[in-house]
């Protein structure tokens, strides 16, 4: 009987599984229509209140219904758990895989041991990044990966391909954003800087500095030196 019961209720099942697919579809669909271009990247049911999440292509994340009667630009509060709904999705969004970051496109600086690794996405002219650069003075025993990417202004292509084209592209760059040292005007092969910005896009990165960790967090904007450490150190532990 059981196994009667078994087959009986397949179907049922591939029917329902099915008509969520279908939902889901006609969620993107509506989504795409009301805003008037194909800006949805992917569509799931949340599990609160009949409502869909869509994701879109920009990473921009909203709600509505199945009926698109609705559409909410914000965020949701788990009230039972106490959770930001929203912001545990998007942070699940944003996470890379560390070891896909092309690491020879970066400047690589080693501290003390260089056990722990981080990765940095920053332009030359960044006044965030020139405060995330002396924080990272006060941090030890780390690797830094420092992809530059000039999407502030003309003249950040030309300080970052003059930093890549020094003989020594890490004290360059210090130079550059410690101490406001211009780099000397250098030519060479600065493929590298082209493609990671189009690496960032990719990665939906639009402002600097946006720090990754090992685990694959992403952090956008400045860090003080504690909390990079607290980063770093919560890392470490997971990873052991």
């Amino acid at each position: 009987m059981i196994s009667s019961f078994r087959r009986a209720l397949l179907p049922v099942v591939v029917a329902a599984s099915g008509l969520a697919q279908a939902d889901e579809a006609s969620v993107r669909k509506g989504v795409d229509a009301f805003l008037g271009v194909e800006a949805v990247d992917a569509v799931q049911k949340v599990g609160l209140g009949g409502l869909y999440e869509v994701v879109l292509k920009s990473g921009e994340l909203l709600y509505t219904d199945e009926a698109i009667s609705f559409i909410v630009d914000g965020q949701i509060i788990d009230t039972r758990l106490r959770r930001n709904i929203t912001q545990v999705r998007l942070n699940e969004l944003s996470r890379i895989d560390f070891a896909t970051l092309p690491l020879e496109r970066a400047l690589k600086q080693v501290k003390g041991d260089g056990s722990r690794v981080m990765a940095t996405f920053e332009d030359p002219n960044c006044g965030y990044c020139k405060r995330l650069a002396k924080e990272l003075q006060k941090v030890d025993d780390v690797t830094i990966y420092t992809f530059m990417i000039p999407i502030l202004s003309v003249d950040s292509n030309d300080k970052a391909r003059a930093i890549w084209c020094a003989d020594d592209r890490v004290a360059s760059w210090n130079d550059w954003m410690l101490r406001n040292k211009l780099p000397a005007s250098a030519s060479c092969d600065s493929d590298a800087i082209k493609q990671n910005a189009e690496f960032a896009h990719r990665l939906r990165i639009n402002g600097t500095p946006t720090l990754f960790f090992a685990d694959g967090n992403r952090v956008g904007g400045f860090l003080p030196a504690s909390e990079i450490e607290r980063e770093l150190s919560s890392v470490a532990g997971r990873m052991r």
